[in-house]
């Protein structure tokens, strides 16, 4: 009686173990793809259609033209909008008329980091790339970055290494803040 029970339990555990082993097991198929829309605003679209969707969305105060600028690089745009709750300020840059980065700064006094990872991580898997500075989220056509300080980051990757193969090397948020308040003196 004892083996018998012994034997029903240690083929109870196995099978246990077999199972959650085939629920963990992820493949290629299973990977779920990198994001390239926020707030109906999609990687690859047209400035046009940017500005239109920026009119009615709740999160940002766009201003019309007044919130465009042409960048020093050719074929190169940017929207610089405020935002209106949870983001503090976005930046839709665009090359040869068509957005290709999305960069939303948080308003860490309403969003912490730890709330937008696990939000992410749950709805879109598991990171490609950790360190304290940023997590990644990457396929072969997008680069989704949650970064400190609190930014995330959106990249149309076959646009963005296109821009690289052409030595036109992208400058980062800090850089052109700093370019733009030089220019003012």
């Amino acid at each position: 009686m004892k083996r018998t029970a012994l034997s029903i339990i240690l083929a109870l555990f196995t099978f246990c173990i077999i199972a959650q082993d085939k629920g963990t097991n992820t493949n290629e198929t299973d990977k779920k793809a990198v994001p390239r829309e926020f707030s109906g605003i999609t990687l690859g679209m047209s400035m046009e259609e940017v500005q239109n969707l920026l009119k009615g969305n709740g999160l940002f105060w766009y201003r019309g033209e007044a919130d465009v600028s042409l960048l020093p690089r050719p074929n190169e745009t940017l929207i610089e909008v405020t935002g209106l709750s949870y983001i503090k300020r976005a930046f839709f840059q665009f090359y040869e008329g068509k957005l290709f980065i999305m960069i939303f700064i948080m308003n860490e006094k309403m969003i912490d980091h730890y709330t937008i990872f696990t939000n992410f991580q749950n709805k879109h898997g598991k990171f490609t790339s950790f360190s304290p500075s940023e997590i990644i989220w990457q396929d072969e056509s997008t680069r989704v970055s949650i970064e400190r300080p609190l930014a995330v980051k959106y990249i149309d990757l076959a646009v963005y290494n296109q821009l690289l193969l052409q030595g036109q090397q992208l400058e980062s948020y800090e850089k052109m803040l700093l370019d733009d308040f030089l220019n003012q003196f």
